[in-house]
């Protein structure tokens, strides 16, 4: 690899998915050894040429020889770039780049609710700005992909459940309006950051049932599986509850609205079917 010489990456520390890339670039040699420097730990010379704002949404990587910054995706394709040029020549045709910086920005705005921190309550902290556009694409995708996914894996249990994106879809945004009802005036100005988080457990339980739609087993198998998934949710979820601060009354909240919309599922099948 051809190292960028001169020029200091800062990542957020607090971020493990910043934390594990930026290291990369280290380890394999794009970076100088000492090219990363921690957000929370920034040198006095660091901090008086980044946007310090401006780098809490995008990643600044600074370059010495001529004290200048650039921000986000162009950051990192300078970094890519400087060892395959082939690559970031493909990456900046206007569709694309465009593509990825949308992308950027929507795992950017959307970082601390994706992998939350418990050190993100401090003056310091690499908190991203909240960015309402981005955090409803962030919910929007999440809400589509496990109703679909959801409608797939319902015809593996064998309660007479026909795959119904539609019914599914609706659980989801029923999940969302339930929490918001029960916990707004609870919650108050955490209302996004708990949503958020909200929905990175359904992610997670969504990505946990893929891989059994690749096998075939009896209906008895997928029952036991999906209950696994649920308690691995139900646990992260008060994980995630803890960190920001919250008590058990959103878990509490968020099993009864899942108790009450499966009765409702399994009731109204089986009145459909009498």
């Amino acid at each position: 690899m051809k190292t960028l010489k001169n020029h200091t990456l800062i990542y957020d520390n607090e971020c493990p998915m910043c934390n594990l890339y930026s290291k990369g670039f280290t380890k394999c040699g794009m970076l100088d050894e000492d090219g990363r420097e921690a957000f929370t730990e920034l040198s006095g010379r660091n901090k008086s040429l980044i946007d310090f704002n401006r780098a809490k949404n995008e990643i600044a990587l600074v370059d010495h020889t001529k004290n200048e910054v650039v921000y986000g995706l162009d950051s990192l394709l300078l970094i890519i770039g400087n060892s395959f040029p082939w690559l970031v020549k493909i990456a900046r045709i206007k569709p694309l780049y465009w593509f990825f910086q949308k992308l950027y920005s929507f795992v950017s705005y959307n970082r601390k609710q994706i992998i939350p921190s418990p050190k993100d309550d401090t003056e310091q902290s690499c908190i991203p700005d909240f960015n309402l556009k981005y955090r409803m694409a962030y919910i929007s995708f999440v809400v589509i992909f496990s109703a679909y996914i959801l409608s797939l894996f319902s015809g593996k249990l064998n309660l007479n459940l026909e795959r119904d994106f539609l019914r599914e879809f609706a659980v989801c945004l029923g999940q969302i309006a339930w929490q918001v009802f029960f916990l707004k005036t609870y919650l108050k100005d955490k209302i996004w950051g708990y949503i958020g988080n909200m929905m990175t457990v359904s992610l997670i339980g969504t990505l946990l049932l893929i891989p059994a739609l690749m096998t075939s087993f009896t209906p008895v198998f997928y029952i036991i599986y999906f209950g696994i998934v649920v308690l691995i949710m139900f646990l992260e979820h008060i994980r995630r509850c803890r960190i920001l601060k919250l008590n058990f009354l959103p878990t509490i909240s968020w099993i009864l609205f899942r108790i009450t919309a499966l009765a409702i599922i399994i009731l109204t099948t089986i009145e459909f079917k009498i």
